[in-house]
């Protein structure tokens, strides 16, 4: 039998004013968590440690100089100490240009270390986009952000919850552009991505099923016509290359079949489409995969959760998931093919 080590984890802090850092010390130790995989915390000691002190984990921590000289050790949380935060100014629940920078500076250490293969995925806590912003970095969210530190691949977001998983032609636009992103090319390098996406879960041939842009996909025009123009026209090109593709279907009822096992995966035309059927499940069983990138990325789905933060209340189950997702794929990929880092068109 093939036996791999399990994989690193490159574990980002998120925002250090939010409950990420409380997050990390409540499923860091969870035997669920530590049979899959080794989880290393990119960010900073002190805050970690506060943290702790805060949830009362029966932890400890180590920090090291590299995820790749992390041990397996169930009662120790190790930290690549990047040192950029003084935990002892720091205020809780709160919008901060220097917890923006040190959340871009924890993503950006986790994205090189993981390029570097020091580890074998990046596992992303929630960030605060207004800090993020005052610190002088304008991304609409993690997404923009990864894909500009890995060479700007093409990308796309799949969002998964239980057996819902969704993947989108458009996400941070406006409704308006939105509509006009949706022609047949991009549908298609949507389609591609996400089925490999799937298959790294997998499934071997997976059934993507694509959803309309209009009420009742269009009902045979009545409705609108970008079915007829730009989404059919896609679904052929991709049944051509013999990928496992129907549609498009009514955006009221693909996400539900989906969930129900009909499909492997639905793609939305644009972000609402998707995210609404998603979040109806839970934000805090949901997990962000960002697909297309040469490394392994999942998130959390939820924000930073400033109400909770300071308080050890956080809901981490959508931490879990994106631990145990990323360890699931960061396997798949190691035993295919050797390395966790892949080769990608930009």
């Amino acid at each position: 039998m093939n036996t791999i080590p399990k994989p690193i984890l490159a574990v980002t802090l998120g925002d250090p004013a939010g409950t990420g850092p409380e997050l990390l010390t409540k499923v860091f130790l969870l035997p669920e968590v530590r049979n899959v995989c080794r989880p290393v915390v990119i960010g900073d000691a002190s805050v970690v440690c506060a943290a702790i002190a805060i949830t009362q984990a029966p932890a400890q921590v180590r920090v090291i100089a590299s995820p790749s000289d992390a041990t397996d050790s169930p009662s120790l949380i190790e930290v690549v100490d990047l040192a950029n935060l003084d935990a002892a100014k720091l205020v809780r629940g709160r919008i901060n240009p220097a917890c923006g920078q040190a959340a871009f500076e924890y993503i950006k250490r986790a994205v090189e270390l993981t390029l570097a293969e020091k580890a074998h995925a990046v596992v992303t806590s929630a960030i605060n986009k207004a800090a993020l912003h005052a610190a002088g970095h304008h991304y609409d969210g993690h997404t923009e952000l990864l894909s500009e530190l890995c060479g700007q691949p093409k990308v796309t977001m799949m969002l998964v919850a239980d057996n819902l998983r969704i993947c989108h032609v458009s996400t941070h636009v406006s409704l308006r552009e939105a509509i006009e992103r949706a022609r047949p090319e991009r549908i298609l390098s949507v389609i591609e991505i996400a089925r490999t996406g799937v298959q790294e879960l997998g499934i071997a041939n997976p059934h993507i099923a694509v959803a309309g842009l209009n009420p009742h996909a269009g009902e045979g025009g009545l409705f609108g016509d970008e079915e007829i123009k730009y989404i059919s026209p896609a679904i052929e090109q991709a049944r051509a290359r013999g990928w496992n593709v129907s549609g498009p279907y009514a955006g009221d009822t693909v996400f539900f079949r989906t969930l129900q096992g009909q499909f492997d995966c639905a793609i939305a035309m644009y972000h609402d489409q998707g995210h609404v059927a998603a979040k109806m499940l839970g934000i805090w069983r949901g997990v962000n995969v960002t697909l297309g990138l040469p490394i392994i990325r999942t998130s959390v789905e939820h924000g930073t959760d400033f109400d909770n933060a300071g308080t050890g209340r956080g809901d981490a189950r959508s931490l879990v998931q994106a631990l145990l997702l990323a360890a699931t794929v960061a396997s798949n990929r190691l035993r295919a093919t050797g390395s966790a880092v892949k080769k990608v068109a930009s």
